[in-house]
Formats: structure tokens, sequence, C-alpha cells
């Protein structure tokens, strides 16, 4: 048993996997698509899904800071719809605020060059939508 975490962008999708034991979530790989071209990323995930034996996706649901779903949110919830319908699987959100933010921040901690760290941003901010999830299902977070 296995997740996937994904952070959806307008151009990009990052992506994470959890250890078999839904443990502890590692930056996977970044795809790149044409703007808002969501479709084109559907067989790439099947395929990843497949060779590792998915049984749950957890999607980031970015939130504006008021606790309000804005275009994006909007944009992540008819994404959910697709994967569900072309991948057949459960597909849980978890609010992403500053998923990427963080990410960026660690990667600048890291001494990370800007030009690595705009490939790796969003397998890192999917990590840590995964990341955070996963703490929360097994009770390691304050679920408030």
């Amino acid at each position: 048993m296995r997740y996937l975490g994904l952070d959806l962008g307008s151009r990009t999708l990052g992506i994470s996997l959890s250890d078999i034991t839904c443990t502890i979530a590692s930056a996977y790989k970044t795809i790149r698509f044409n703007d808002s071209d969501y479709d084109s990323v559907l067989p790439e995930l099947k395929n990843i899904i497949n060779e590792y034996k998915i049984t749950k996706i957890v999607l980031g649901l970015p939130k504006n800071m008021n606790n309000t779903i804005g275009e994006r949110g909007n944009i992540c919830l008819e994404f959910k719809k697709k994967l569900e319908e072309y991948l057949n699987i459960e597909v849980v959100m978890q609010d992403e605020r500053l998923s990427t933010v963080e990410a960026t921040n660690y990667m600048i901690k890291a001494d990370i060059s800007r030009k690595k760290r705009k490939k790796s941003v969003d397998s890192l901010a999917a990590n840590i939508i995964l990341q955070t999830y996963l703490d929360k299902e097994k009770g390691r977070v304050n679920n408030e």
C-alpha cells in the first residue's frame, strides 16, 4: 500500500510517493505540461499508480488564507474529479496553503541554486502535502 502526493500548478504537476508503510513521503518527480492541459498528465499518472501499486492519491488544495476556495482551488477540485474517473482511485484533498513557500524556503536554507530550486520546488511541495497528510492520518499532528 502506497500513497501518491500531488501538487497541481498551471504548467507543472509535482509528485511524491509514500513508503509502503505510508509513514514517510519522498519527492518523486515533476511533470511539465502545456498551460492548463491537465488531461495530458493522466496517462503518466496511471503508469506510476500501476508501477508503485498506489492505493490513494493526496491532492493539494490551495485555499486562500481566509479558508475560502478561489480559482486555483476550484481547478484542483475539477482535477480531483478527472483523476477519480480516469484512474478509479480514491483522491483526498489536503490543505496546501504555503507548501510551495515552505519548499522554497527549505531549498534556500539548503543553499540550492535558483535554477535547481525551480526544477524541484513542485515535487518538494507535493512531498510536504503528502507528509502532512500521512502525519495527520497517523495521529502525529493535532487535528485542529
